[in-house]
């Protein structure tokens, strides 16, 4: 049989392929839709878009099967067009519902390509089985034809399934090049079928029930429909898209605002003008002290956050106001579910909803731990850190209120300015630690001290400390510095050991002495350094001749920091006997002060001075190293072979590097160190662990040590045995009332023995009479040093009156 050969209308060509690459777009564009939607909407959308891309490839299958011309008229079988389409929907509805699957590998992607393939080619062949022409097919054809339908499913496929969240980047571009692809895939595999196909006239060419219409108009007609209904698809997914974006902006931005209401710290209740609450955060079960459930719709008050007693007025106070007139924020204290007093800032923010105020948020912030805190630095602010009584800033302030209140009433107060004896040497000593210690001890004393009495006490810095006394009259003052020396004369225990001070304390008297703090405070420092000039251990009242001690104390520091740069400072040398023959055995280095004015000063009128000020240090130094040179030059020059007795202070016996320093200046004067005795006192070995530790060394170095005033200090007789001490030295407040004291006579005889016993050598100092040095004689005392033998005597004195009569 012969067949028919036919040609193509070149622009149902194109109108095909166009409707294939449009409908191809439209799938892919469907996959995000269909994914990202929920439940019902995405059976929807499946539905719709199986028509909407089912339609399109029918369209693409048939207008291409019209752009055909054969020399016969052409008619179609209605059903069996109707099946097509049946079967293009169908295999849309597979490609849809394959591509929005979780997950989906290449196996799978194969199978529903095999399933879409053979769908679409069933679509193919039974459209052209519905042409009212006999047809028979090249088997080749045929079987590309089904490969690339195959292949282009697969493809189609794959991409709907990559393209269905549409976030890659430049997706546009990408789905436009992808609905080339498969509606070239499309195209491909109609037109090969079509080329594999050949025609042959019927007999019957018009068939009962086929469908009589001008091919090209027909295509054109459907061409039409199909880009109809792939624009209404296309501007339902642009409705949709708007739509869905306006939904994810709001949704957005109400989990935005859910998120700050539900995390956040402060407590937030809803509540409208009626005071209903219509919602709260979970913080607000926090404040509360209990969980807090279906409050919803019920009064605030039935939540049980109340106000403590003290507040209650003036919240009252505030919830009558008119809600314009009421603070938008305020503080107030409530007691909740637990009992427990919580500070709460209370800030109301109006809700306003079509210019019209439905209700309000109130947030509850607890500040409780803020308040605290806050407390806790206005403290600190005004307190000292370690023994808690108001400090400098806070006296002052109390100072001139006690002033103010005082000018009112026509009234009087006094103040006491207190500074602890001793104090620097036990820090020194025991180290800063222990100092701290001490201080808190020191202050619960004072605390003790002021029972009863109306005082403010300050701790104005280191050992000093300053007390008001608001009563009227003296006598409560007289009280209050009574009893503190007398708490201060108890021992305080530190570190294994017992420590005994005193305390030196000044008073002046608002008005009668000064009418500002200031000046109270001068003249009060003013009495008790009068106090310490006379032996410490008491108190004074301030009095005017006072005012030149002071000036002349402040003058005096001035000049004592210039005296050694103008070398006014001298060194004088008391000879130390032997009673056996009145031999000079040693002597003691004593430090004098040339005063360009007021002459020679002894030390008792500026070493307190010196060791209140730090010069001490630069003093005793300076001493040390003049009495080295001065023995150096008198052994050279064939004076006897006698030791140089130095005293040391505090600050120098505790410096870091008090053996190197010595050994420094015994290498630079040259003296050898068995001619250098080193004298310190009982209250420098405090610290038994670290004064042991420097004599030790000293005493390796050949260094001898004296114990100085022994007896008058509050140490151990321990000491003796446990520390390298070579010399003791009596002090001369034994010795000036030995002839008329049988107390004294004991103690100094006693003494004697002890060191004898002990092996120690014994020298006592201040003899000024035959009577005291017969007492000392009898009693084995074979060394001494006073003015009974000689007074502290220049080194050009001592060489006049002791080498050249022994004519050394």
């Amino acid at each position: 049989m012969n067949h028919m050969h036919g040609s193509f209308h070149e622009s149902l060509v194109i109108l095909s392929c166009l409707i294939a690459v449009a409908s191809s777009y439209s799938a892919l564009d469907l996959t995000g839709k269909i994914y990202t939607s929920k439940d019902k909407l995405r059976l929807l959308w499946l539905v719709c878009g199986a028509f909407s891309m089912g339609l399109g490839i029918w369209s693409m299958h048939f207008v291409g099967m019209l752009a055909m011309r054969l020399p016969i008229r052409i008619s179609y079988d209605i059903k069996l067009v109707l099946l097509s389409v049946v079967l293009a929907i169908g295999v849309s509805l597979i490609a849809l519902f394959t591509a929005h699957l979780q997950r989906m590998g290449w196996k799978e992607i194969w199978l529903s390509g095999g399933l879409m393939a053979a769908g679409i080619c069933g679509m193919h062949y039974i459209g052209m089985a519905a042409m009212t022409v006999d047809i028979s097919y090249d088997p080749w054809m045929v079987v590309l034809s089904v490969i690339i339908a195959v292949t282009a499913s697969a493809a189609a496929l794959g991409m709907l399934y990559y393209f269905r969240q549409q976030t890659v980047r430049y997706a546009l571009l990408f789905k436009l090049g992808s609905s080339l692809v498969m509606g070239g895939g499309i195209a491909g595999m109609h037109y090969t079928g079509m080329a594999g196909a050949y025609f042959h006239e019927r007999m019957d060419n018009i068939a009962a029930g086929g469908m009589l219409i001008d091919q090209t108009l027909l295509a054109y007609i459907i061409a039409a429909g199909t880009f109809l209904l792939l624009g209404l698809t296309f501007l339902g997914i642009l409705v949709n898209k708007r739509f869905r974006q306006k939904d994810l902006t709001i949704l957005e931005s109400e989990q935005w605002y859910r998120s700050l209401y539900e995390n956040n710290a402060d407590g937030i209740l809803s509540v409208n003008t009626k005071g209903e609450v219509m919602g709260m955060n979970p913080a607000v079960s926090k404040i509360a002290g209990a969980v807090i459930e279906g409050f919803t719709n019920k009064h605030i008050s039935a939540i049980g956050l109340k106000a403590v007693e003290e507040q209650k007025a003036r919240d009252k106070a505030l919830s009558g106001q008119p809600a314009g007139e009421r603070p938008d924020s305020y503080e107030t204290v409530i007691t909740n579910s637990n009992g427990h007093q919580v500070e709460i800032h209370v800030t109301e923010v109006p809700v306003i909803i079509d210019e019209r105020i439905v209700g309000s948020h109130v947030i509850l912030r607890d500040i409780t731990e803020e308040k605290r805190d806050k407390s806790l630095i206005e403290h600190l602010a005004f307190h000292d850190e370690l023994t808690a009584l108001p400090n400098r800033r806070l006296f002052n302030q109390m100072l001139d209120q006690a002033i103010e209140e005082c000018k009112k009433r026509s009234g009087s107060f006094t103040v006491l300015v207190l500074d602890v004896d001793r104090f620097k040497l036990i820090n020194d000593s025991l180290g800063h630690t222990y100092g701290d210690l001490f201080l808190k001890a020191l202050s619960e004393r004072f605390i003790a001290g002021a029972d009863n009495l109306e005082v403010t006490i300050a701790r104005m810095g280191g050992d000093e400390f300053s007390i008001i006394c608001r009563s009227e009259t003296d006598q409560a003052a007289d009280l209050l510095a009574t009893r503190i020396l007398s708490l201060l004369r108890q021992p305080f225990h530190l570190k294994g050991n017992d420590f005994y001070i005193s305390a030196s304390i000044g008073i002046a008297s608002f008005p009668e002495h000064g009418e500002s703090g200031e000046e109270l405070l001068r003249l009060a420092d003013a009495a008790m350094y009068e106090v310490k000039k006379h032996g410490k251990n008491g108190y004074r009242y301030y009095s005017q001749e006072l005012d030149k001690h002071l000036m002349d104390r402040i003058e005096l520091e001035g000049e004592l920091r210039k005296a050694i740069e103008r070398r006014e400072l001298l060194v004088y040398y008391q000879p130390q006997i032997r009673t056996e023959d009145s031999r000079m055995i040693g002597v003691e280095a004593l430090v004098r002060w040339n005063h360009s004015s007021k002459g020679l000063m002894m030390p008792g009128s500026f070493i307190p001075i010196a060791e209140e000020t730090g010069m001490i240090h630069e003093i005793g130094t300076w001493v040390l190293y003049e009495a080295c040179r001065q023995m150096v030059e008198w052994h050279e020059h064939g004076g006897p072979l006698i030791p140089v007795s130095v005293n040391l202070s505090a600050r120098q016996f505790h410096q870091a590097n008090l053996v190197e320093y010595i050994e420094a200046v015994l290498a630079e004067t040259g003296l050898e160190p068995k001619y250098l005795e080193l004298e310190i006192t009982e209250s420098m070995m405090m610290d038994p662990i670290v004064s042991i530790d420097i004599l030790n060394k000293l005493n390796m170095l050949g260094v001898r040590i004296s114990l100085d005033d022994f007896g008058t200090g509050y140490s151990s007789l321990s000491y003796l045995k446990t520390f390298p001490i070579h010399k003791l030295k009596i002090d001369r407040s034994f010795i000036s009332e030995i002839t008329e004291n049988d107390n004294d006579k004991a103690i100094v005889a006693t003494i004697i023995s002890m060191a004898h016993h002990l092996n120690l050598d014994v020298v006592a100092e201040g003899i000024e009479t035959k009577d005291q040095l017969d007492i000392l004689t009898h009693n084995q005392c074979k060394e001494i040093q006073g003015y009974f033998f000689s007074r502290p005597l220049s080194a050009h004195q001592v060489e006049k009156e002791f080498f050249v009569p022994l004519r050394f």
